[in-house]
Protein backbone atom coordinates (compact mmCIF):
# COMPACT_ATOMS: atom_id res chain seq x y z
CA UNK A 1 0.00 0.00 0.00
CA UNK A 2 1.57 3.46 -0.96
CA UNK A 3 1.86 6.26 1.82
CA UNK A 4 1.82 9.98 1.61
CA UNK A 5 5.36 11.76 1.19
CA UNK A 6 6.34 13.24 4.70
CA UNK A 7 6.19 17.22 5.34
CA UNK A 8 10.02 16.75 6.35
CA UNK A 9 10.90 14.96 2.95
CA UNK A 10 8.71 17.68 1.10
CA UNK A 11 10.91 20.75 3.24
CA UNK A 12 13.91 18.86 2.02
CA UNK A 13 13.13 18.46 -1.47
CA UNK A 14 12.30 22.10 -1.69
CA UNK A 15 15.59 22.97 -0.30
CA UNK A 16 17.55 20.96 -2.04
CA UNK A 17 15.87 22.03 -5.47
CA UNK A 18 15.00 19.17 -6.63
CA UNK A 19 11.57 17.77 -7.63
CA UNK A 20 9.32 15.95 -5.57
CA UNK A 21 7.39 12.46 -6.10
CA UNK A 22 4.37 12.31 -4.06
CA UNK A 23 3.12 8.78 -3.71
CA UNK A 24 5.82 7.78 -5.80
CA UNK A 25 6.52 3.70 -5.73
CA UNK A 26 9.45 2.42 -3.77
CA UNK A 27 12.93 2.15 -5.70
CA UNK A 28 15.49 -0.73 -4.92
CA UNK A 29 18.51 1.10 -5.44
CA UNK A 30 22.15 -0.53 -6.00
CA UNK A 31 25.18 0.73 -3.95
CA UNK A 32 28.97 0.49 -4.60
CA UNK A 33 29.07 -1.35 -1.43
CA UNK A 34 27.26 -4.25 -2.47
CA UNK A 35 24.38 -2.90 -0.24
CA UNK A 36 20.70 -1.99 -1.19
CA UNK A 37 18.46 0.91 -0.07
CA UNK A 38 14.67 0.34 -0.67
CA UNK A 39 12.45 3.73 -0.42
CA UNK A 40 10.29 6.13 -2.07
CA UNK A 41 12.93 8.28 -4.20
CA UNK A 42 11.34 12.30 -2.93
CA UNK A 43 13.66 14.45 -4.40
CA UNK A 44 16.74 14.43 -6.78
CA UNK A 45 19.64 16.61 -7.79
CA UNK A 46 22.69 16.64 -9.59
CA UNK A 47 25.21 15.39 -7.12
CA UNK A 48 22.31 13.26 -4.19
CA UNK A 49 19.35 11.27 -4.32
CA UNK A 50 17.16 11.74 -1.50
CA UNK A 51 15.24 8.86 0.07
CA UNK A 52 12.22 7.95 2.71
CA UNK A 53 12.56 4.97 4.23
CA UNK A 54 9.04 5.51 5.80
CA UNK A 55 11.33 6.43 9.54
CA UNK A 56 14.19 8.17 8.18
CA UNK A 57 15.18 10.33 5.37
CA UNK A 58 18.82 9.90 3.70
CA UNK A 59 20.96 11.93 1.46
CA UNK A 60 22.86 9.45 -1.37
CA UNK A 61 25.34 10.84 -3.17
CA UNK A 62 25.28 9.77 -7.10
CA UNK A 63 28.40 8.53 -7.45
CA UNK A 64 27.53 5.67 -5.24
CA UNK A 65 24.49 4.46 -6.59
CA UNK A 66 25.55 1.67 -9.04
CA UNK A 67 21.70 1.07 -10.30
CA UNK A 68 18.22 1.76 -9.52
CA UNK A 69 14.76 0.31 -10.30
CA UNK A 70 11.37 -0.15 -9.39
CA UNK A 71 10.15 -2.81 -6.74
CA UNK A 72 8.47 -2.72 -3.29
CA UNK A 73 9.36 -2.62 0.10
CA UNK A 74 8.56 -5.37 1.51
CA UNK A 75 10.13 -8.11 -1.53
CA UNK A 76 12.77 -6.86 -2.26
CA UNK A 77 15.46 -8.90 -0.35
CA UNK A 78 18.95 -7.27 0.58
CA UNK A 79 22.32 -8.02 -1.50
CA UNK A 80 24.20 -8.34 2.13
CA UNK A 81 22.53 -10.58 4.04
CA UNK A 82 25.78 -10.33 6.56
CA UNK A 83 29.49 -12.17 6.42
CA UNK A 84 30.05 -15.32 5.99
CA UNK A 85 31.75 -17.79 8.69
CA UNK A 86 35.10 -17.40 6.85
CA UNK A 87 35.43 -13.71 6.29
CA UNK A 88 38.49 -11.93 7.36
CA UNK A 89 38.02 -10.87 11.17
CA UNK A 90 40.22 -7.58 9.89
CA UNK A 91 38.63 -6.93 6.91
CA UNK A 92 41.40 -7.37 5.01
CA UNK A 93 38.76 -8.67 2.78
CA UNK A 94 35.07 -9.16 2.50
CA UNK A 95 32.85 -12.05 2.57
CA UNK A 96 29.05 -11.78 2.09
CA UNK A 97 26.03 -13.88 1.09
CA UNK A 98 24.87 -11.67 -2.15
CA UNK A 99 21.75 -12.76 -4.34
CA UNK A 100 21.29 -14.13 -7.44
CA UNK A 101 21.04 -11.39 -10.30
CA UNK A 102 21.11 -10.95 -14.24
CA UNK A 103 24.98 -11.32 -15.60
CA UNK A 104 24.62 -7.54 -17.16
CA UNK A 105 23.34 -6.02 -13.88
CA UNK A 106 26.59 -8.07 -11.50
CA UNK A 107 28.90 -6.55 -14.14
CA UNK A 108 27.91 -2.95 -13.88
CA UNK A 109 27.68 -3.71 -9.96
CA UNK A 110 31.44 -5.22 -9.79
CA UNK A 111 32.63 -4.05 -13.11
CA UNK A 112 34.89 -0.98 -11.44
CA UNK A 113 36.79 -3.92 -9.11
CA UNK A 114 38.10 -5.64 -12.04
CA UNK A 115 41.76 -4.10 -13.45
CA UNK A 116 43.53 -4.62 -16.02
CA UNK A 117 47.60 -5.22 -15.09
CA UNK A 118 50.36 -3.59 -17.28
CA UNK A 119 53.72 -4.67 -17.26
CA UNK A 120 56.35 -4.33 -19.87
CA UNK A 121 56.74 -7.71 -20.53
CA UNK A 122 52.89 -7.88 -20.73
CA UNK A 123 49.19 -8.02 -19.43
CA UNK A 124 47.21 -9.41 -17.47
CA UNK A 125 43.87 -9.11 -15.24
CA UNK A 126 43.49 -8.53 -11.19
CA UNK A 127 40.14 -7.31 -8.98
CA UNK A 128 40.11 -5.15 -5.93
CA UNK A 129 40.04 -6.30 -2.61
CA UNK A 130 39.50 -3.59 -0.66
CA UNK A 131 39.12 0.32 0.14
CA UNK A 132 42.65 0.59 0.59
CA UNK A 133 43.75 -0.72 -3.08
CA UNK A 134 44.55 -4.14 -2.83
CA UNK A 135 44.19 -6.50 -5.47
CA UNK A 136 44.91 -9.70 -6.53
CA UNK A 137 46.75 -11.21 -9.78
CA UNK A 138 48.41 -13.95 -10.94
CA UNK A 139 51.95 -14.38 -9.95
CA UNK A 140 52.94 -15.49 -13.35
CA UNK A 141 51.53 -11.86 -14.52
CA UNK A 142 53.99 -10.26 -12.75
CA UNK A 143 56.27 -12.47 -12.45
CA UNK A 144 60.26 -10.83 -12.64
CA UNK A 145 58.30 -7.00 -12.97
CA UNK A 146 59.00 -4.09 -10.78
CA UNK A 147 56.88 -1.36 -13.19
CA UNK A 148 53.35 -2.28 -12.82
CA UNK A 149 50.21 -0.27 -14.16
CA UNK A 150 46.71 -0.64 -13.21
CA UNK A 151 43.79 0.25 -15.44
CA UNK A 152 40.66 1.19 -13.88
CA UNK A 153 37.16 1.22 -15.63
CA UNK A 154 34.80 3.74 -13.64
CA UNK A 155 31.24 4.52 -14.34
CA UNK A 156 30.28 8.15 -14.81
CA UNK A 157 27.49 10.46 -15.56
CA UNK A 158 29.56 10.64 -18.62
CA UNK A 159 30.15 7.31 -19.42
CA UNK A 160 33.31 4.18 -18.95
CA UNK A 161 36.01 6.59 -17.90
CA UNK A 162 39.77 4.52 -18.46
CA UNK A 163 42.25 5.95 -15.59
CA UNK A 164 46.12 4.29 -15.83
CA UNK A 165 47.43 4.38 -12.12
CA UNK A 166 51.08 3.75 -11.87
CA UNK A 167 53.90 2.76 -9.59
CA UNK A 168 51.54 -0.34 -8.45
CA UNK A 169 53.14 -1.90 -5.27
CA UNK A 170 53.84 -5.44 -4.80
CA UNK A 171 53.01 -6.90 -1.56
CA UNK A 172 53.22 -10.80 -1.40
CA UNK A 173 53.83 -13.28 -4.12
CA UNK A 174 53.55 -17.57 -3.92
CA UNK A 175 54.07 -18.89 -7.32
CA UNK A 176 53.34 -22.32 -6.32
CA UNK A 177 49.27 -21.55 -6.25
CA UNK A 178 49.84 -18.64 -8.60
CA UNK A 179 49.22 -15.82 -6.80
CA UNK A 180 50.32 -12.42 -5.94
CA UNK A 181 48.73 -9.42 -3.95
CA UNK A 182 49.70 -5.91 -5.26
CA UNK A 183 48.49 -2.32 -4.19
CA UNK A 184 47.88 0.23 -5.85
CA UNK A 185 49.02 3.61 -4.78
CA UNK A 186 46.46 6.14 -2.99
CA UNK A 187 43.92 8.26 -5.47
CA UNK A 188 42.41 11.49 -3.72
CA UNK A 189 39.64 12.29 -5.95
CA UNK A 190 38.70 8.09 -6.49
CA UNK A 191 37.04 5.76 -4.36
CA UNK A 192 38.08 1.97 -5.31
CA UNK A 193 35.63 -0.31 -6.07
CA UNK A 194 35.98 -3.91 -4.87
CA UNK A 195 34.42 -7.30 -5.14
CA UNK A 196 33.44 -9.79 -2.55
CA UNK A 197 34.58 -13.22 -1.90
CA UNK A 198 32.09 -16.04 -2.08
CA UNK A 199 32.66 -20.15 -0.85
CA UNK A 200 32.75 -23.36 -3.10
CA UNK A 201 30.40 -24.78 -0.20
CA UNK A 202 27.27 -24.33 -2.81
CA UNK A 203 29.39 -24.60 -5.60
CA UNK A 204 28.60 -27.70 -8.30
CA UNK A 205 29.46 -28.68 -11.21
CA UNK A 206 26.47 -27.24 -13.77
CA UNK A 207 26.18 -24.24 -11.89
CA UNK A 208 26.94 -21.02 -13.34
CA UNK A 209 29.62 -18.67 -13.68
CA UNK A 210 31.05 -15.84 -15.41
CA UNK A 211 34.72 -14.47 -16.25
CA UNK A 212 35.71 -10.99 -16.56
CA UNK A 213 39.03 -9.60 -17.85
CA UNK A 214 41.16 -8.57 -20.74
CA UNK A 215 41.72 -11.43 -23.26
CA UNK A 216 44.53 -10.87 -26.17
CA UNK A 217 44.33 -7.02 -24.46
CA UNK A 218 40.50 -6.64 -25.48
CA UNK A 219 39.87 -4.97 -22.19
CA UNK A 220 36.21 -5.56 -20.53
CA UNK A 221 35.40 -9.02 -21.92
CA UNK A 222 32.69 -11.24 -20.08
CA UNK A 223 32.71 -14.36 -20.86
CA UNK A 224 29.97 -16.68 -19.86
CA UNK A 225 29.50 -20.15 -18.98
CA UNK A 226 29.24 -23.10 -16.08
CA UNK A 227 31.52 -25.23 -13.87
CA UNK A 228 32.90 -27.93 -15.66
CA UNK A 229 34.20 -29.55 -12.31
CA UNK A 230 34.86 -28.16 -8.98
CA UNK A 231 38.09 -30.62 -8.51
CA UNK A 232 40.37 -31.06 -11.56
CA UNK A 233 43.93 -31.88 -10.14
CA UNK A 234 47.26 -30.54 -11.76
CA UNK A 235 50.42 -31.61 -10.01
CA UNK A 236 48.83 -31.39 -6.89
CA UNK A 237 46.71 -28.55 -6.84
CA UNK A 238 43.18 -28.75 -7.47
CA UNK A 239 41.52 -26.24 -9.88
CA UNK A 240 37.81 -25.55 -10.83
CA UNK A 241 37.17 -26.22 -14.91
CA UNK A 242 35.07 -24.43 -16.44
CA UNK A 243 33.64 -23.47 -20.03
CA UNK A 244 33.33 -19.75 -19.40
CA UNK A 245 36.33 -18.64 -22.66
CA UNK A 246 39.75 -18.16 -20.38
CA UNK A 247 42.50 -16.59 -23.02
CA UNK A 248 45.85 -14.61 -22.07
CA UNK A 249 45.22 -11.37 -20.63
CA UNK A 250 42.74 -12.71 -18.67
CA UNK A 251 44.70 -14.44 -16.34
CA UNK A 252 44.39 -13.10 -12.77
CA UNK A 253 40.89 -11.73 -13.35
CA UNK A 254 38.10 -13.15 -11.39
CA UNK A 255 35.78 -16.07 -11.98
CA UNK A 256 32.26 -14.79 -10.36
CA UNK A 257 28.94 -16.93 -9.55
CA UNK A 258 25.89 -15.93 -10.32
CA UNK A 259 25.56 -14.00 -7.04
CA UNK A 260 28.57 -11.62 -8.26
CA UNK A 261 30.63 -13.49 -5.48
CA UNK A 262 34.26 -14.40 -6.94
CA UNK A 263 34.50 -17.87 -6.43
CA UNK A 264 37.92 -17.99 -8.36
CA UNK A 265 41.13 -16.51 -10.18
CA UNK A 266 41.09 -17.50 -13.92
CA UNK A 267 45.06 -18.94 -14.38
CA UNK A 268 45.30 -21.27 -17.04
CA UNK A 269 43.42 -23.00 -20.18
CA UNK A 270 44.11 -26.12 -22.45
CA UNK A 271 45.33 -25.24 -25.23
CA UNK A 272 44.42 -28.10 -27.28
CA UNK A 273 40.84 -27.98 -27.11
CA UNK A 274 38.14 -25.72 -26.33
CA UNK A 275 36.06 -24.56 -23.62
CA UNK A 276 38.91 -25.79 -21.41
CA UNK A 277 39.73 -22.94 -18.63
CA UNK A 278 40.57 -23.44 -15.30
CA UNK A 279 40.52 -21.21 -11.95
CA UNK A 280 42.28 -21.21 -8.83
CA UNK A 281 39.72 -22.10 -6.10
CA UNK A 282 38.73 -19.10 -4.14
CA UNK A 283 39.58 -21.01 -0.64
CA UNK A 284 43.41 -21.41 -1.80
CA UNK A 285 42.67 -17.36 -2.11
CA UNK A 286 41.73 -16.90 1.28
CA UNK A 287 44.74 -18.94 2.91
CA UNK A 288 46.95 -16.64 0.80
CA UNK A 289 45.65 -13.28 2.05
CA UNK A 290 45.34 -14.63 5.58
CA UNK A 291 49.03 -15.76 5.59
CA UNK A 292 50.05 -12.67 3.37
CA UNK A 293 53.32 -12.09 5.70
CA UNK A 294 54.35 -15.04 4.99
CA UNK A 295 55.30 -14.03 1.44
CA UNK A 296 55.68 -10.82 1.78
CA UNK A 297 57.65 -9.24 -0.92
CA UNK A 298 61.19 -7.37 -0.09
CA UNK A 299 61.66 -4.63 -3.23
CA UNK A 300 65.03 -3.84 -1.67
CA UNK A 301 66.16 -7.93 -2.09
CA UNK A 302 65.69 -8.88 -5.65
CA UNK A 303 65.98 -12.59 -4.22
CA UNK A 304 62.89 -12.97 -2.51
CA UNK A 305 59.44 -13.53 -4.34
CA UNK A 306 60.22 -13.55 -7.87
CA UNK A 307 63.73 -15.65 -8.63
CA UNK A 308 67.52 -15.64 -7.15
CA UNK A 309 69.99 -13.38 -10.01
CA UNK A 310 72.03 -15.67 -11.65
CA UNK A 311 75.68 -15.64 -10.83
CA UNK A 312 78.47 -14.28 -13.16
CA UNK A 313 79.70 -16.48 -15.39
CA UNK A 314 83.02 -17.98 -14.90
CA UNK A 315 85.84 -17.17 -17.10
CA UNK A 316 87.58 -19.83 -19.33
CA UNK A 317 91.14 -19.84 -18.20
CA UNK A 318 92.52 -21.60 -20.91
CA UNK A 319 91.06 -19.37 -23.56
CA UNK A 320 92.69 -16.10 -24.79
CA UNK A 321 91.02 -12.95 -23.00
CA UNK A 322 87.58 -10.92 -24.83
CA UNK A 323 87.87 -7.28 -25.28
CA UNK A 324 87.07 -5.20 -22.10
CA UNK A 325 83.16 -4.80 -23.70
CA UNK A 326 82.61 -8.05 -24.30
CA UNK A 327 83.93 -9.46 -21.51
CA UNK A 328 81.45 -6.94 -19.18
CA UNK A 329 78.30 -8.14 -21.23
CA UNK A 330 78.78 -11.32 -20.32
CA UNK A 331 79.29 -10.78 -16.79
CA UNK A 332 76.41 -8.59 -16.03
CA UNK A 333 73.96 -10.89 -18.58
Amino acid sequence: MRRSVSIAALVLGWLAGGAVAAHAAPEVIDLKDGHQVVGEIVSEKGTAVYVDLGFDLIKIPRDQIVSRRKGNASSAAPVAAGPRDDSDPSGFFKSTTLKLQPVKELVHRFGEAVISIETPSGKGSGFVLNDEGYAITNHHVIDGETRISAILYQNTSKGLVRRRIDNVEIIALNPFVDLALIKLPPQKDLKLGHVFLGTLDDLNAGDGVFAVGNPLGLERSVSQGIVSTRNRNFEGLVYLQTDAAINPGNSGGPLFNLKGEVVGVTNMKATAGDNLGFAIPINYVKDFLRNREAFSYDKDNPNTGYRYLDPPRRRNPAKPSTSSASSEKTQTK
